[in-house]
């Protein structure tokens, strides 16, 4: 399996949005953003299909339309209005155009399928050099930003800034989260973005408290379902995002019900 070259792309692909989209997914799932991730999934199909229109890499395409969409959510939320109801219809719009470049660029129903369920079997060396980049800023942000962006997700009330500073540091949260939507869609595409993003890390809040041990075992979680739905992707000619799926949610039912027993 590992002798194939574009399964060696697949791994390394792979592996870079595993470890970013579970350590993003700490914040998300502590800060309660679920909703707001699946909502900048929807965004992210939209941008992808821009890109697929207009001739660009859909990667860029999903960049540019989810951190745009998180400046302006982050200003709404900053504003102290009720962003529920606008991000919704955001998202809405944003499947509705989607649809529409796709129709537009006379795209093929294969490059719907990949946006929708993603693509990395056929990632090529110049899309994974933008993964690592997007990679690399995404993890130098946190690294650089980590102990106030772990108040302002566990304990709001300890972060003792300006509220100014406090609504910049948001938008900087929303801005890292949605780069981290743009990379996680390549691997199990805009519909299934919460899969990495948000099970890892609720998965590992039943075993760990500490935001390092939540983010080490995110981290494994998401790494195991990644290698495994890749190499039984492999093996039974199916989607990717179908394996990583499932044993994302198995990992989630057995610590919900593990945390029963507790």
């Amino acid at each position: 399996m590992l002798t194939e070259a574009y399964m060696q792309h697949a791994f390394l692909a792979g592996t870079i949005i595993a470890v970013v989209s579970a350590l993003v997914g700490t914040f998300v799932v502590a800060r309660s953003y679920n909703f707001l991730t699946h909502s900048l999934s929807e965004i992210a199909f939209a941008g992808a299909a821009l890109g697929f229109w207009l001739g660009f890499a859909p990667l860029l395409g999903m960049m540019i339309a989810t951190a745009s969409s998180a400046l302006a959510i982050g200003a709404l939320e900053n504003a102290k209005v009720k962003s529920d109801n606008v991000t919704s219809a955001i998202s809405a719009m944003a499947i509705g155009l989607g649809i529409l470049f796709l129709a537009l660029g006379n795209s093929s129903s294969t490059a719907a399928t990949g946006i929708l369920f993603g693509s990395v079997l056929g990632i090529s060396m110049g899309d994974i050099a933008l993964l690592a980049l997007m990679a690399a800023v995404v993890i130098g942000l946190i690294f650089i930003l980590f102990r106030p962006l772990s108040l302002l997700a566990f304990d709001e009330a300890g972060l003792l800034l300006s509220e100014r500073k406090k609504g910049l540091l948001r938008v900087a949260f929303l801005l890292i989260m949605a780069l981290s939507v743009a990379i996680s869609s390549q691997l199990v595409g805009s519909l299934l973005i919460f899969v990495l993003v948000t099970l890892p890390a609720a998965s590992a809040r039943t075993y760990q408290k500490s935001v390092a041990g939540l983010i080490a075992l995110a981290v494994f979680f998401a790494l195991f379902g990644t290698w495994a739905g890749l190499a039984l992707a492999y093996l039974t000619n199916l989607p990717t995002s179908v394996f990583i799926a499932l044993i994302e949610v198995a990992i989630y039912l057995l610590s919900l019900a593990l945390a029963k027993l507790d």
